[in-house]
């Protein structure tokens, strides 16, 4: 399984796989206009992906976690999650 993430037209979503897990994670085109705040292209998502690829990374682990998902089960990630991570990373950023 490769560990870039790309974007999948059958799905309209970007996909990357969960480190460790064992399966895919998929964050919609709908996660990510919430996200960016307007229509996105495949290119602006994985854009956006890379610019904050550790919170998006750390939301799948979080839900993992708390939903119990067993290895190899994919999952997906909505804008609440993502966005739930990208805080908490602004926030021991300046140091609260």
């Amino acid at each position: 399984m490769s560990s870039d993430p790309h974007w999948r037209d059958d799905i309209a979503s970007l996909v990357f796989p969960v480190v460790g897990h064992g399966a895919i994670c998929a964050v919609h085109r709908g996660a990510f206009r919430t996200l960016l705040g307007a229509e996105p292209t495949p290119d602006a998502c994985l854009g956006h992906f890379r610019r904050f690829e550790a919170a998006f990374r750390a939301a799948a682990d979080a839900k993992i976690a708390a939903r119990g998902i067993l290895p190899g089960v994919s999952l997906h990630l909505t804008s609440r999650d993502i966005a739930r991570k990208l805080l908490e990373d602004g926030q021991i950023a300046i140091g609260e």
